[in-house]
Parts: C-alpha cells; structure tokens; sequence
C-alpha cells in the first residue's frame, strides 16, 4: 500500500524527530516528498553538509527505512519506505509480544536488533552479557542461556536473517525467508566476552527483524480478540488453536485456510493443559456458534471426519473494517446516522426516498444525515439514467452507496492526523514542564542513592520536601495527560493496523484482477 498523503509525512516526521533528531528527520522528509534521489541532490535541497547527509542515510538504510540501487548511470539513488517508519509506533508492543512468549533475555536481545536494524548473534550475545554483568550482576545471565534464547527468537521466526553486511541494505519485501541458524561456537564467545579474539562461527552472518511475523500476530489477535467479545474465551481459545492449524497447511497470508479437520481441532485442545471448562465437551457447539455468526469467520467446507472447517481470513478481516468504520460512524454523528450508514450497506444501492422510508426517522431529518454522511465521505452517490430513454432530468435517478476503500482510505487519513496530534501533544507537555519532571528526577535519583547508604527517615523526608505541592500536584497531573496519550496513541495505532490490514487484502486481490 502507497503512502504519500501529506499527513503521513507529518506523521513520519514527528516520529523521527522524536526518536532520531532533526538531521535524520530532514534527510527523511526530503526523500519523502521527492521520491528517489541522489546524494547531490539531497544536499542541494536540505544544505547540509555532506557528512551529516551521509550520516543520517547510514541511519536510515541500517534501520531499513530507507533502500537504495544504481540507476543507469551508475548513480546511487535513494528511496524512502513508508511504512516502515510507520513500524515505529509498534516498538514497543513486538517488544512485550517477545516478552511474552519467550522471557525477559529475549526481549533484551530482540531489543538490541531492533534498535540497530540488523546484527550477527554473538555480538548481540556478548553485549548483553556485558551490560548484564556491570549492571545487574546479581541476574546475570550465562552465555549458554543467552544463545538458548536468541535461537529461540529464530526458532519463532521473530527474527530473520538479513542479506546486509557494512556495505548494504536489505533487498526489501521481496528477499527470501532465512531462519537457518549458525553453530556459534560457546568456547570462542567466552573469550570474545572476555575481551580476546575468538571466531564464534557467523561472521557476517546478519539478522534483523521479521514485521511481517508480527504483522501476522496482531492480525490473529484481532480476531481472536473479536470471537472473545462476541462468544467468550472457550470461542477465543478454539479460534487461536484454528489459526496455529491453518499455519501448518496454509500460506500466512492466504485469503482463506485450507480445510481444518474436527478430528485434528479435538485433539489438539486434549492435549491443551488448561483448555477452559466445557471446551471440549461443547467443541462442536462452538463451532457451529462461530459459524453462524454474521462476522462469518469460518466455514465448514466438509462433513467427512466429523467435519472440515476452513478460516475466511480476508472476510473476517473486512467484517473488522466494516464494524470500525460504523463506530467512527456513531461516535461521530450520533446512532441516527449508523442506522442510516447500516442500511445503505445492507442494500447495496439505494435511493433517497426509501432510506426514508427504511431508516424509521423524521424524513427531513434522515434527508439531513444522509446529505451529512455524503459531505463527509462516508457514502457516495452515484447516478443512474434508465436504458432506452433521452437524458431528461425525469428519466435519472440517483442511487447512494458505500465505497469501503475509499472510506478506508479515509480513516486511515484520520488516523495519521490523529496519531500526529498525539505526538505532537505528548511532546508540548513534556518540553512545557522540562524543568519540573528533571527535578522530580533528581530527587528521585538522589532519595535512592542516600537510601543505599543508610540514610535516615527524617534526611529522606527532607529530600522529598525539596518539591512543593503545587509543582507534585502539576506534576501528577502532567504525568497523567502523558500517559493518557500513550494509550490513545495506542488506539488509534489498533485501529490503523486494521484498516492497513484490510488494503493489504483488497489490494492484493485487485493486483492478482488486473493481471
């Protein structure tokens, strides 16, 4: 999916001045609005100095945020990815996703290659340890461990290997999947630990990050997260055990699963060590509840083997997008206007006079909406003449419908301009009352450092009293409006995944259409 829309820049703009400064940020933004460039022509338009430009590509290209290739000329001209920066707003949650599944040394080790773009395993090994010992030497982890867990990390495709070396970038979307591990040899990461030379067997050997793994599982948590709400967690639970299925037969990203025998699915949740009361004994029952359900989720395909059951992927993903946008809908212009957005799609096509009719509200009022919910996009009008008849006014008439794309594409609009407000919002706080959280920051450090050396109750009650209670009162109140972002910011991250989500199947089928 292309992202040029000058709200996405902004967006991209504010995230890498937050999170790599202003030079990176100009070099980025000049890219972004026009397109491939060379490095002279970069300096032309940014006038920077070289070095600097040359910096922050190497940032860029390292982090894969920026690719590059020879033109005919033999010129190198860069490019920018989009939606890799974008990525940017997901940090943190592929963080604690690796947390979750595979323990703290993991996430730590996961965290090292996404804040570099790509590395070879023992020197993220070794780092690790390093800082492990002088920090936390009382939860030092081994080296043996620490290379159990970065295989680990591999093994569930968190991580990938990389065709980069110090003298290239990554091919992009279209490389190869590689999650073959080296044989790093302990005895020579032992000596490199210990600052000798040593040879652990995976010289340039580089790994960065698979999104596309993670893209994949916050695309299952959508689902599994909406059967939740709509059945309960035994429906939650069967749906996650489908989808682990549908992995061992199925493209990642297939429209629709190939089919999932009843047989396969029951033995699968015996196996389960706490597969929730009643799961087993009602398993046909839940089947048949998400089958019917109008998200239409699933479908069963076959009767042989007590039944066969196959995953609509791209169905459950757009009845997602519709449920969204009739949210944005409600919260916008009130239930009315939800009403009316629902009936429209339920018809298809059309006409004013029996939305109505249909709508069972005052005429003028559903006529007030309609032309309100046109305005703003949220439906289109299309006009029809009747076949075999002159082009007089009497003989057109006018149809509304809903264009989903097109509407899509629009919440995805909002949702840039909404997440670029946040930041820069979070950002106006924080700088607003600067002085005020590094002094609440010094006491803190200060209280800690006179608590290790044995100081009296009254000596830290005397520090904490160096902040007056009107500055713990904004204080508190800062924090809050800082954190109260961090979770919008959030939200609407979710919200642009989904509909992301949504075009990524929509545009793939339209491509494979065109064809």
């Amino acid at each position: 999916m292309e992202l040029r829309s000058p709200v996405c820049g902004k967006l991209c703009g504010a995230l890498l001045l937050e999170h790599f400064g202003s030079i990176v940020q100009n070099v980025a933004m000049d890219l972004f609005k026009n397109g491939e460039k060379s490095l002279n022509s970069i300096r032309s338009t940014t006038k920077l100095q070289l070095s600097k430009i040359q910096e922050a590509l190497c940032v860029l290209i390292k982090l894969g945020f920026v690719s590059y290739q020879q033109n005919s000329k033999g010129i190198l001209m860069y490019t920018i990815d989009v939606e890799k920066i974008i990525l940017i707003l997901r940090y943190s949650r592929f963080m604690f996703f690796v947390k979750d599944n595979c323990g703290d040394e993991s996430e730590m080790l996961f965290e090292e290659i996404l804040k570099h773009g790509y590395e070879t395993a023992s020197n993220v090994i070794i780092k690790i340890y390093k800082r492990q010992l002088c920090n936390r030497p009382e939860r030092q982890y081994s080296l043996p461990v620490l290379k159990e867990k970065f295989e680990l990390l591999v093994q569930n495709q968190f991580l990938m290997r990389s065709v980069c070396s110090e003298k290239c970038s990554d091919e992009g979307p279209t490389e190869r999947q590689d999650f073959s591990l080296p044989n790093l040899d302990l005895k020579s990461l032992t000596l490199m630990a210990k600052g000798a030379n040593g040879d652990p067997g995976d010289a340039k050997i580089y790994w960065r990050v698979n999104y596309d793994r993670f893209a994949q599982d916050l695309r299952d948590q959508l689902l599994i997260s909406a059967i939740t709400k709509r059945i309960d967690a035994n429906a939650g639970e069967l749906m996650r055990r489908m989808l682990y299925q549908m992995y061992l037969r199925t493209a990642s990203w297939a429209d629709t699963s190939n089919p999932i025998p009843f047989t396969e699915l029951r033995d699968v949740i015996k196996k389960l060590e706490s597969p929730g009361p009643g799961l087993i004994q009602y398993l046909d029952q839940y089947l048949h509840l998400i089958e019917e359900d109008s998200c239409q989720f699933i479908r069963k395909v076959g009767d042989s083997s007590g039944g066969q059951f196959s995953i609509n992927m791209k169905e459950a993903i757009n009845q997602l997008a519709w449920a969204t946008i009739e949210n944005i809908v409600m919260e916008r212009f009130g239930s009315k206007a939800a009403r009316v957005f629902r009936l429209i799609r339920a018809q298809k096509f059309i006409e004013q006079e029996k939305i109505q009719q249909m709508a069972m509200t005052p005429a003028k009022e559903t006529k007030h909406i309609t032309y309100t919910l046109l305005q703003e996009n949220y439906i289109q009008l299309q006009e029809v003449r009747k076949p075999g008849v002159s082009a007089a006014p009497m003989k057109t008439f006018f149809l509304f419908h809903i264009d989903l794309d097109q509407v899509v594409r629009m919440a995805i609009e909002h949702c840039f301009h909404a997440l670029h407000n946040t930041i820069q919002r979070r950002e106006y706080e924080t700088s607003t009352n600067k002085r005020m959280i590094d002094k609440h920051l010094k006491i803190q450090t200060l209280t800690a450092t006179f608590k290790e050396k044995g100081a009296t109750q009254e000596q830290l009650e005397e520090m904490e009293s160096m902040m007056t209670l009107p500055e713990k009162t904004q204080l508190e109140k800062v924090t809050n409006q800082v954190k109260q972002l961090g979770v919008s910011e959030l939200q609407i991250d979710d919200t642009l995944f989904l509909l992301t989500t949504y075009l990524r199947y929509n545009e793939k089928k339209k491509k494979e259409t065109t064809k």
